[in-house]
């Protein structure tokens, strides 16, 4: 006991600090694949959950500063991947994740090979300006390697035709999604560069899916775009989606038409080199922007370490800890007033004006049989008008004159007869009458 010191006594409170600091300092950043459980987020905006797999489970924290870059709903059973550090909430002395990102289990994969092999190419220089090759001003004939059934081609081929219409199109067809995918447009650059028919190529096709382009972020196929003797416009998806091989392509148009656009001529063909110039300098700002958001990444894991942030967050926890438990008294409390509630509106039922509601309804029927009748009288009245009518009409009509003995006749042409000089002898007549016709000889 006489070699103790008190800088060998151990508080609880230093032991947990100083364990914080060496899971902190030590460990670093780790990936990790689980299941989730126990999710829960309350109003401070930080999530807080378990991970686990089929032995183990560890503790998880998410503060709201990260978590609203999470783009899906975290749900209990749902597989992720995750970058997080290691820690210690204190108070509790639990070991704890803090999650910095979260990703579907599949998308996340992806997305790390992703990042990956854009820094291993981006180290090889693959993705540097200097390699570029600049793009034909007035391009003789252009080679398009996509799917000769999607949207992609149709749309290259409409703006050629509307824009430059003598513009000759050879077509280099590949699959353009699936495992095999990637060779085969490797292949069909390949055979374009063998026949060098073209000045210029566009590889791409429609949106999709970060798994839908995945064939775009293959190392063989960047390596080929960059091996490319004619230069190449890389047009994969719509303007949000970004492969590797918009990184590595001599110029990356937004969509198949844009790169259409890029490659043919129009009236205004002094706009079209301004766009090219343009794009060139977009690509050369994403490149230079994305070498800087890596700089900055490294630079803001490093000051985070020395952040006081994490002070904060871990008071943030407490905080959420002892929201949950207002929260929890709070719902006891709504709970009781509910009841008392319910206990009101029952006896408000029992003096409901149910009575009042019914008489209201005899009167309305009452009102409304008074209607039906007005309608049948003013039916019935109408009808007698109408009748008085069809005997004023039938009192001028020509059948009630012939009713009174009167006739009409008419020759055999049916023109009727009004003078005697009008017949010959041996004419046939045909003599109306108000219940039939007499036919007759003129003799």
């Amino acid at each position: 006991m006489s070699s103790l010191t008190n800088q060998n006594i151990f508080t609880v409170s230093r032991l947990n600090a100083e364990v914080r600091l060496l899971l902190e300092n030590e460990m670093g950043i780790v990936w990790l694949i689980g299941e989730i459980s126990n999710f829960s987020a309350p109003v401070s905006g930080h999530w807080y959950l378990t991970l686990k797999d089929s032995r183990a489970q560890v503790k998880c924290a998410m503060f709201k500063g990260n978590n609203r870059r999470v783009t899906f709903k975290p749900q209990n059973g749902k597989q992720v991947l995750v970058k997080a550090r290691l820690s210690l909430y204190e108070p509790r002395g639990d070991y704890q994740l803090i999650i910095e990102s979260m990703q579907p289990e599949g998308d996340g994969r992806l997305q790390q090979q992703f990042d990956e092999l854009k820094m291993k190419l981006a180290g090889e220089g693959l993705f540097a300006q200097t390699n570029k090759r600049p793009l034909p001003e007035h391009p003789t004939r252009v080679g398009v390697i996509t799917s000769k059934t999607g949207a992609a081609l149709f749309d290259i081929l409409d703006v050629l035709k509307r824009r430059d219409p003598s513009l000759p199109v050879v077509v280099y067809p590949t699959t353009v999604q699936g495992d095999d995918a990637a060779i085969q447009i490797a292949q069909a650059i390949g055979c374009a560069n063998s026949r060098n028919e073209c000045d210029v190529l566009i590889v791409g096709r429609g949106g999709g899916s970060l798994e839908d382009l995945w064939c775009f972020n293959n190392e063989i196929l960047a390596r080929t775009i960059a091996a490319s003797q004619i230069p190449i416009i890389s047009a994969v998806g719509h303007e949000v989606d970004v492969t590797i091989a918009d990184f590595v392509a001599d110029m990356r148009a937004p969509t198949p038409s844009a790169a259409a656009e890029l490659v043919s001529r129009d009236n205004s063909h002094k706009d079209q080199a301004l766009a090219t110039k343009h794009q060139k300098l977009v690509s050369a700002l994403r490149y230079y922007l994305s070498q800087q958001r890596q700089h900055n990444a490294t630079l803001l894991h490093r000051l985070e370490k020395q952040h006081p942030n994490h002070q904060l967050q871990r008071q943030s926890q407490q905080l959420d800890e002892l929201e949950q438990r207002l929260h929890r008294s709070m719902n006891n409390f709504i709970t009781m007033r509910k009841q008392a509630v319910q206990r009101q509106q029952y006896r408000i039922q029992l003096h409901s004006p149910v009575t009042k509601l019914g008489e209201q309804k005899s009167s309305l029927q009452r009102l409304e049989q008074k209607l039906l009748d007005a309608m049948d009288r003013k039916l019935l009245n109408t009808r007698h008008q109408l009748a008085l009518a069809a005997e004023k009409l039938d009192t001028v009509s020509p059948l009630a004159t012939l009713k009174r003995g009167y006739s009409i006749t008419q020759d055999k042409d049916g023109t009727v007869v009004t003078r005697a000089s009008d017949v010959k002898m041996g004419d046939t007549l045909v003599t109306r009458l108000a219940d039939g016709e007499v036919r007759s000889t003129v003799n």
